[in-house]
């Protein structure tokens, strides 16, 4: 039976991954279920034209941790992500992939930094090339360049939503379209912790990829030069006393 407050949210995004979803949900489970903890997982469907979203509602119908939204019209992968992170109920919160790209026998990995850590990002560079074809690792790589560049970063892959964090990281986040690429340097901007721990990154097998070279380095640019705006201008004060 899943407790009123779940330790673990793991937010999932969903467009068109008919085929992905019940494998998914059973990689996952088998990953978590040993760690005995309380956890719930919610998927976004933005709104898909396959049939994700009866599936979804199948899953749901036999597990009550599963959760499920349907967006009325397409979002995209930050307004989903949001939506899915805001209906979250956990202690810590995982974001990753539908596409099984993101490997749920990695979620045991970011636990144990979370102790010290507010986020554990995950980084696909040293296994990049087992998933990816050369193009989009190439791609991939010189977005992270410039992207670290221009915001004075220095997170190895930005391009990488599987992550871990603490649920008062997105406390005071406003929402903005892309701002998905962003969230470590948007957590950091709060005076939060972050880290990184190497993933894998399994080839999509099923499905197809909604992202490619325009995506990583063209779409996101005026998203870039607004966080750097962000970094610069923004700041933090902390109340030492209070009286009345």
């Amino acid at each position: 039976m899943i407790a009123n407050t779940p330790v673990l949210s793991l937010v999932i995004p969903c467009y068109d991954e008919q085929d992905n979803l019940r494998p998914l949900v059973a990689a996952i489970r088998a990953a978590v279920d040993p760690l005995k903890l309380a956890y719930e997982i919610i998927f976004t469907d933005d709104a898909s034209k396959d049939k994700s979203w009866e599936i979804l509602k199948e899953l749901a119908a036999s597990d009550p941790r599963i959760r499920a939204l349907r967006f009325a019209f397409n979002s995209g992968q930050s307004a989903a992500l949001w939506a899915g992170m805001k209906a979250a109920r956990g202690q810590y919160l995982v974001t990753l992939d539908a596409d099984l790209q993101n490997d749920p026998k990695d979620l045991p990995k970011f636990l144990e930094p979370l102790k010290q850590f507010d986020c554990v990002c995950g980084t696909r560079v040293e296994m990049r090339g087992q998933g990816d074809n050369f193009i989009r690792v190439a791609s991939s790589r010189i977005a992270n360049w410039v992207r670290n560049k221009v915001s004075g970063e220095s997170i190895s892959d930005a391009g990488c939503c599987y992550r871990a964090f603490k649920r008062e990281c997105i406390d005071n986040l406003k929402f903005f379209k892309g701002m998905h690429r962003f969230l470590p340097t948007l957590f950091k901007i709060e005076g939060f912790t972050v880290t990184e721990i190497a993933v894998s990154h399994n080839p999509r097998t099923a499905g197809q990829t909604h992202y490619g070279v325009w995506n990583r380095l063209f779409a996101s640019s005026y998203d870039l030069l607004a966080v750097r705006w962000m970094k610069k201008r923004m700041f933090r004060y902390q109340v030492a006393e209070r009286v009345n």
